[in-house]
């Protein structure tokens, strides 16, 4: 039976609301279908009758949510209503194990309260390009959840792509390179660009930073004047802890100094040595990666981007592994949202890499 047959209540129950009582079931109180034909990204789910509760009805749909978003990668909760910041951190925390903290920081956003932030607060004018939360840290959060608060005037839609998707359409080759070489994420702090180390580890102590550090597997190098240099390798290719799929989940083309609109990377290159960037990628073994290379990663997830316009109280829950989200520019106010859940450790949890030979067929 598919999602939409399942969530889908009976025409017999919908003809009789409103004249009277009748017993719904759960499964009839709302009802799904993807949200363009052909494509499983996103699942987007309705109430079906008036006044469903989304808080109450996902504490009691639990297990049909976690495996609709695992065969989607994500579920768009359209026509309900979360009235505050805390519910929005209850419905989270009713489809997930543990909500956790921002931590790691690579982009500004403001805390709104208890563990829910802003959107990264970057300029309206300017897109974000897709990638999977935290993929560049040691433990990332396997769910990511935004709130549609206020929609843009124009603009401002939360992009999405599916990573199985991007994973198969990569060559063999390249992927095989990423496969055997994996990616390294070398960050700089201190240069007056960017967030500083203070505020990307919370701390004002140096030598908790390095017993952070070390224990997430990241290289630190403390440069003159209070400024610090850190490198992490990590795999770009990992299979999925629930399903086993592999799927393309790294920041090498996003933290790629030329994934950056033209004129800020043009004036980061023009003010810093390319080892003082504040954030680059390269192959795991410190090389170079091709421009021909990020320029097919870049076209292939413009292929599989879907995009919609946001509606107030969309909810968006996705599946931090199996899909990449971004942001498009736009114009007047808007404010969305954001939650994390299921943080997940590399190694403790198990994760497995995709091994070599996997991109010509040995699988």
């Amino acid at each position: 039976m598919s999602s939409a047959e399942f969530y889908k209540p009976g025409l017999k129950k919908l003809g009789s609301i409103g004249r009277k009582a009748v017993r719904v079931t759960e499964e009839g109180l709302v009802q799904a279908e993807p949200l363009e034909a052909g494509r499983l990204l996103p699942l987007v789910v309705r109430p079906a009758v008036h006044g469903v509760s989304l808080l109450s009805w996902a504490r009691n749909n639990r297990a049909l949510i976690e495996t609709s978003l695992l065969q989607h990668g994500g579920i768009l909760f359209r026509n309900f209503t979360l009235k505050s910041p805390d519910e929005f951190e209850q419905f989270i925390a009713a489809v997930s194990d543990e909500v956790l903290e921002y931590r790691e920081r690579s982009s500004p956003r403001l805390h709104v309260s208890g563990k829910i932030y802003t959107s990264t607060e970057h300029p309206a004018d300017q897109s974000i390009f897709l990638h999977n939360e935290n993929s560049y840290q040691a433990t990332f959060p396997l769910k990511i959840f935004f709130r549609c608060v206020t929609p843009a005037l124009v603009g401002g839609e939360t992009p999405i792509a599916d990573c199985r998707r991007i994973f198969q359409r990569i060559e063999p080759q390249v992927r095989e390179r990423f496969i055997a070489k994996k990616w390294m994420y070398v960050r700089n702090f201190g240069d007056g660009f960017g967030l500083s180390w203070q505020t990307v580890f919370q701390t004002e102590d140096k030598s908790e930073v390095e017993t952070y550090c070390r224990g997430k597997g990241i290289e630190v190098e403390w440069k003159e004047n209070n400024r610090l240099r850190t490198r992490a390798v990590h795999p770009a290719v990992t299979r999925h802890p629930r399903t086993g799929e592999p799927v393309w989940f790294n920041h090498a083309t996003f933290f790629h100094v030329t994934t950056l609109d033209a004129s800020i990377r043009d004036a980061l290159l023009a003010e810093f040595k390319e080892e003082d960037l504040p954030t680059n990628t390269y192959y795991g073994d410190g090389s170079p990666i091709e421009a021909d290379v990020l320029e097919q990663l870049r076209a292939i997830y413009r292929q599989e981007t879907i995009s919609f316009p946001w509606r107030e109280n969309d909810i968006l829950m996705l599946d931090n592994m199996l899909s990449a989200h971004g942001r498009a520019p736009y114009a007047g106010a808007r404010k969305v949202l954001v939650g994390m859940a299921e943080p997940f450790h590399r190694k403790a949890g198990g994760i497995e890499e995709v091994g070599n030979g996997y991109a010509e067929g040995n699988h």
